[in-house]
């Protein structure tokens, strides 16, 4: 592969990353936890943007359950976050002639 091309893909391959990142910041992502309870309303650059408990939980006055439970609903939407923004990678690096096990 000649260097002209390989430039031409890399930008190419930039273009695209930075397109991905916009579709992935403007995405909005749920987490949840303790059966829905609490909920994390998160965007695909890992900013929160709504956290949503449920009243019930307010009554029962449990502060270590609503703070564990936030956690769990934080850790699955971020994970979520993180699937998502690999099968965009994958699928934006298709047919690239990358080394194995190349990430970006």
């Amino acid at each position: 592969m000649n260097i002209a091309k390989m430039m031409q893909q890399a930008k190419k391959m930039q273009d695209n990353m930075k397109v991905m990142q916009e579709e992935l910041a403007a995405m909005e992502i749920s987490g949840e936890a303790g059966g829905g309870m609490v909920q994390v309303q998160m965007g695909g650059d890992r900013m929160v943007r709504r956290i949503t408990i449920d009243p019930s939980l307010w009554e029962e006055q449990d502060k270590d359950l609503i703070e564990d439970l936030m956690v769990a609903a934080f850790n699955n939407a971020a994970q979520k976050v993180e699937e998502v923004a690999k099968q965009k990678q994958q699928g934006l690096m298709a047919g690239m002639p990358l080394p194995p096990g190349f990430s970006l």
